[in-house]
């Protein structure tokens, strides 16, 4: 069961906009649980790298819109091979060069994006014009920073956020005009999230982890499922 699980996570920007990702969601993530990670841009810190590889071998990266090379003394040339679409650096770190690309769970094609290349960004529109391109059933994509999952002429568009509730420069006040959507009245920057994708035949079932702060400033992951059949009328 635990082959099944797809990690899907993007926009960590470490550590220019965030120190790390949080604890208590490396807790959860512990290596031989997830068959794959699905990682949307913004990698930019080798000692995630690394961390991403302990828990799944099976990395797939695609560029992001702040990218930069990632460096390190030893220990990446031997795995930078392993990670498709990606130049290897000089000091063995991939580098993305595929803006998008597409995997197969299933009776799902899931293409993953960062979302940078999406006119207007996060439109969705122009999110479903892409799925149709890229012919897939579930269309993941970031730049924002902020989860969001929903269903749209019978495909499934589902943006992570960001891993570390990283600052997106794209989302005005952090609240995008609505007053406190994606923020949970934390003004730092944006609500930390990744998912989990369990894909059996045509049935996806997503799991998203939120890191949230009560009144008293306590964090705790509060976990969500919404589930997405291939040719259903609906999300359940």
């Amino acid at each position: 069961m635990a082959s099944r699980l797809v990690l899907v996570l993007g926009d960590l920007f470490i550590p220019d906009r965030a120190i790390d990702i949080p604890a208590k969601f490396k807790k959860l993530l512990t290596p031989g649980k997830i068959g794959q990670i699905l990682c949307l841009g913004n990698l930019t810190s080798p000692s995630v790298y690394n961390f991403l590889r302990q828990l799944a071998p099976d990395l797939q990266l695609v560029k992001g819109d702040f990218d930069i090379p990632l460096t390190s003394s030893a220990g990446g040339a031997q795995q930078g091979g392993d990670v498709g679409g990606a130049a290897p650096a000089s000091a063995g770190f991939p580098i993305p060069t595929a803006l998008s690309k597409v995997v197969t769970h299933g009776n799902l094609r899931i293409g993953f994006t960062h979302g940078d290349s999406i006119i207007p960004p996060g439109d969705p529109d122009a999110l479903l014009i892409a799925a149709r391109q890229m012919d897939v059933d579930v269309l993941c994509w970031g730049g924002t920073c902020r989860f969001e999952a929903y269903e749209m002429e019978g495909k499934f568009f589902v943006n992570p956020g960001s891993a570390t509730g990283a600052v997106s420069w794209i989302d005005e006040g952090f609240v995008g005009g609505s007053g406190d959507e994606g923020t949970d009245g934390d003004e730092e920057g944006n609500t930390p999230s990744f998912v989990l994708m369990d894909v059996q035949g045509e049935v996806l079932v997503l799991y998203v982890y939120q890191l949230k702060r009560d009144g008293q400033g306590n964090e705790n992951v509060a976990v969500e499922k919404v589930s997405f059949r291939k040719g259903s009328p609906g999300t359940q």
